[in-house]
């Protein structure tokens, strides 16, 4: 399985490009809007900044929600899913923020950037996407300046074994239907249940981190254990 789950990671962006169109519809009905609160409480953890790379940008609602919260002047995302990036810029477009906020296509595994470029740096459902975890935290560390804040928003495993339960049926069985009905797509909502079982979180995530370079590692869990907030400094 673990070997099937990668060769579909090297395929993400096509992948993304066929859910685009519903996807952010899927995410705030499913999660009944908890999604939202979610990327509040992340972004509500960064310092203000000047500058702030947003890794798997998608369709921009990270993004969005740092320039609400006044977190950076300038936001450039990064992405390997163009039609997500597409829904994004229009998005971004009708708020008139597409002199603070861009795209541009591009792996989190060879950022296009020099080294010590970004005061911050955030990433939302992307890291467990990753074909090499490692690596791309490595991109992470080097293109931060000294200094600069790491914030990862993930899905991850609950532990009581009640709520596990509840989120196994959800992820196994209704999300992918839903998914496959409203999508029209067979694949991408089974692999999201897999591509969260096959990852790790809590303190192995921070090992990751701390083995990439960063410090001040930390996370906090939300909604019964269902996503978590990463963080880290360089």
């Amino acid at each position: 399985m673990k070997q099937a789950l990668q060769e579909e990671k090297k395929n993400i962006g096509s992948l993304f490009d066929g859910i685009a169109g519903t996807y952010d519809f899927l995410n705030h009905a499913l999660s009944l809007n908890i999604d939202k609160s979610w990327r509040r409480k992340t972004v509500a953890m960064l310092q203000p900044c000047q500058t702030l790379l947003d890794v798997a940008i998608g369709t921009g609602d990270l993004a969005l929600e740092i320039i609400r919260q006044g977190k950076a002047e300038k936001v450039q995302g990064i992405d390997l899913s163009r039609e997500m990036m597409r829904i994004g810029k229009e998005k971004v477009r009708q708020q008139g923020l597409s002199d603070r906020i861009s795209f541009a296509y591009g792996s989190a595994l060879d950022l296009p950037y020099a080294e010590n470029t970004f005061d911050a740096l955030t990433c939302a459902y992307g890291v467990r996407n990753f074909s090499d975890v490692d690596k791309g935290l490595r991109e992470f560390y080097r293109t931060l300046k000294p200094g600069g804040q790491l914030a990862i928003l993930e899905f991850s495993y609950p532990t009581n074994s009640f709520i596990r339960l509840g989120y196994d049926v959800f992820f196994s069985h209704i999300l992918p239907f839903v998914g496959r009905v409203i999508s029209n797509d067979k694949s991408a909502y089974s692999y999201l249940n897999r591509s969260v079982k096959e990852f790790f979180w809590g303190e192995e995530m921070l090992r990751h981190l701390s083995s990439a370079g960063f410090s001040e590692t930390s996370f906090r869990t939300l909604t019964f254990g269902i996503t978590t907030i990463y963080t880290a400094k360089k």
